[in-house]
């Protein structure tokens, strides 16, 4: 599973090296060094180049400590041996299983400076529709979430995994979209709670729009 772990790794670092790379950051947070930690949201099927995309900007933040919600399934555990190759923390758990003990976890890491990435359609769907955890964890810690997401002109598309899981072709024009911000008031009641969840949905459906 390490080598595994190590053979993707690079897969996913060659291909992202190809790539004609644009990057459309509105709120400039890649031009900027935040003094508190943020929890950065993207689709699980946009989840093989971000590793990469995070090594490649991380030196502009002057961040390097990075915690992963990964599954606590099977696939999770694959998952978490090619993260863990891009120096990343894993954190296993989902809204199944384990779900409590993982907000406790990656509550303590954000209180430790670490930035949290989620894929809040994940483990396993429905596709691009966000889940009450990443939304919690915005709450507990107060730290913002940030909508992230690539697009590519040319991909495959794994038409049978539930997510369509996209893996980009080389040379092909890639776009990485960073959404503005979003906070959740720390006394938010269930009905703001689920405003923020509808409006994490929308505009990471908007990131995904006009592919390159």
């Amino acid at each position: 599973m390490k080598l595994l772990g190590w053979l993707l790794r690079m897969v996913a670092t060659a291909i992202g090296a190809t790539l004609r790379w644009r990057i459309e950051d509105p709120s400039g947070l890649l031009a900027r060094t935040p003094a508190e930690p943020l929890i950065f949201a993207f689709w699980h099927n946009r989840i093989l180049m971000l590793p990469f995309l995070f090594k490649k900007h991380w030196s502009k933040r002057k961040r390097d400590k990075v915690a992963v919600l990964v599954s606590a399934s099977a696939d999770g555990e694959k998952l978490s041996r090619v993260l863990e190759q891009f120096d990343l923390i894993c954190v296993r758990g989902s809204s199944s299983r384990r779900g409590g003990q993982a907000l406790i976890e990656l509550t303590k890491l954000v209180k430790d400076g670490y930035d949290i990435g989620i894929t809040p359609d994940g483990p396993r769907g429905p596709k691009y529709k966000v889940q009450d955890g990443v939304v919690s964890l915005a709450q507990v810690t107060q730290a913002a979430i940030m909508p992230v997401s690539w697009s590519v002109d040319r991909k495959f598309i794994f038409r049978k995994a539930w997510d369509n899981f996209q893996v980009p072709m080389p040379f092909a024009r890639a776009v990485v979209r960073i959404g503005e911000p979003i906070a959740v008031p720390r006394e938010a009641d269930s009905a703001e709670r689920e405003n923020k969840r509808l409006e994490l949905e929308r505009v990471l459906q908007t990131l995904c729009e006009n592919a390159p």
